[in-house]
């Protein structure tokens, strides 16, 4: 009898319990911000982009991938990606322009795409008053310089001119290789005389590390170098806030196209709130063995000057490892209409392991995105200080869209702001130690390369006299 009344029980708690199967999220569901609709129904779901002129296919699987970031608030449905919940208010159709199919003409049509473009940025572009835009303006001007024998490196030229006059760091078109390099052909400046060397980021990270560690202890890592840089001090180099998720690449597609664009390929089959996960899983395992190295120390370096960011989360699992309680570290909010999403609180979790000893954060303006949110946070932790130079203040996550022609592209929609409701946006997080570093990108890899063993000697000086000031 017992059994008999506990398969009852569990048949009533299975049947009151919402997934896939009751059909609790079957509908039609737009976003609060950032031009997306989700329409699910029963077991599938499908993602759309969309402006007031458009309404473009962006991505459809099973709800599966779906089932564990998902949840209903009263007429609300809550997606859960990496740090944010993002909202769905239900709508009672699909909008008209999402049941039009867009024949190939429409699809190339250089005046179109253009359109598309332009409602995208005016309907979601959060910085048009903190950058005194005057988008009214820019766009006629933009338009005017497109006709009927524009062509697509025409349209290429005036998008990205468009990023760039309206001050967006996470600004991006991404064309065809062909078009993108018949535009740099068209831009190109005559070729100075005198030829300076150019680093990647990775390949300037490289020398900084060979020359700060005294003891290298790095194991299976590609993108975090550590080890000790004196006989008290640890150093973590940090080079990417993604690329750590184990995607099972295959080393031909690595032999044939490169690690990173093997790796980007592959996790694009991946949901957003997969991918992400994957990541955080990723570099946790890295973080477990780095501060089980460092546990010892007096005193940790954390080197970010040369990563240009990633994800959100996995820039919070690294800083976590240094925080001991849950902490408010910043809010967030959306562009919206001519309005915002209402704010919403973004938490540092603590680690029963923190390590609370003095931590330096170094910085500098290529310190972007994901990185850009890593030296924010640092601003409620006591026991962190910064040493560098400002940030990048590419601070909003990348709102990735496709144009009709498959184009990809991303502008910044968000805002972010430190618990005294400052936003750095352009401006960068400040340091607390000023290093005078050069802005421009390969300026500042050129000046570290030529003085990697004097830029050394200044970061310890400075934590010298930090401890002299603490006894």
């Amino acid at each position: 009898m017992r059994k008999k009344y506990l398969f009852i029980i569990i048949v009533f708690i299975t049947a009151c319990s919402p997934n896939k199967q009751d059909g609790v999220f079957n509908g039609v569901w737009k976003s609060l911000g950032y031009g997306k609709i989700l329409v699910i129904k029963d077991n599938t779901y499908s993602f759309y982009d969309i402006t007031n002129i458009s309404c473009l296919p962006a991505r459809n699987s099973t709800l599966d991938e779906l089932e564990k970031s998902i949840e209903l608030r009263n007429d609300t449905l809550l997606l859960r990606q990496g740090t944010l919940n993002y909202s769905f208010t239900r709508l009672n159709s699909l909008p008209d322009t999402c049941n039009k199919k867009l024949s190939d003409i429409a699809k190339s049509d250089i005046q179109f795409n253009f359109e598309v473009f332009a409602k995208t940025i005016k309907e979601n572009f959060a910085y048009f008053e903190l950058n005194k835009i005057n988008w009214d303006s820019l766009y006629l001007v933009q338009k005017g310089k497109l006709n009927s024998n524009s062509t697509d490196t025409d349209l290429y030229i005036v998008l990205d001119e468009i990023l760039r006059l309206i001050k967006d760091n996470h600004g991006q078109v991404e064309p065809t290789e062909d078009v993108y390099e018949k535009s740099m052909l068209i831009n190109s400046n005559k070729e100075s005389s005198e030829k300076l060397k150019e680093y990647g980021d990775f390949e300037i990270a490289q020398i900084v590390s060979g020359n700060f560690l005294e003891k290298d202890l790095t194991t299976d890592s590609k993108l975090v170098q550590w080890g000790m840089m004196n006989e008290k001090i640890g150093y973590i180099q940090i080079n990417a806030m993604w690329l750590f998720a184990d995607l099972k690449l295959l080393d031909s597609l690595i032999a044939k196209d490169g690690w990173v664009a093997t790796y980007a390929t592959e996790m694009t089959r991946l949901n957003e709130s997969e991918y992400i996960d994957s990541e955080v899983e990723g570099i946790s395992r890295v973080m477990d063995k780095v501060m089980n190295d460092l546990s010892q120390t007096d005193y940790i370096i954390m080197d970010v000057r040369f990563n240009g960011g990633g994800q959100d989360a996995v820039s919070l699992e690294i800083l976590k490892r240094f925080n001991e309680k849950k902490t408010k570290i910043a809010t967030q909010k959306a562009k919206l209409g001519d309005a915002f999403t209402p704010e919403q609180s973004i938490y540092l979790e603590p680690h029963d392991k923190a390590y609370t000893k003095p931590v330096f954060v170094l910085t500098s303006r290529q310190s972007a995105s994901a990185t850009d949110l890593l030296a924010l946070a640092t601003l409620s932790l006591n026991h962190v200080k910064r040493i560098g130079s400002r940030t990048n203040g590419a601070i909003s996550t990348a709102l990735e869209k496709r144009l009709p022609n498959d184009w990809y592209f991303s502008i910044s929609n968000e805002m972010y702001f430190d618990n005294n409701g400052v936003c750095y946006e352009n401006t960068g997080v400040p340091v607390n130690y000023e290093m005078n570093y050069p802005e421009d990108r390969q300026t500042f890899f050129r000046w570290v390369a030529d003085n990697v063993t004097l830029d050394k000697q200044n970061i310890l000086r400075i934590i010298n006299e930090f401890e002299k000031e603490i006894k």
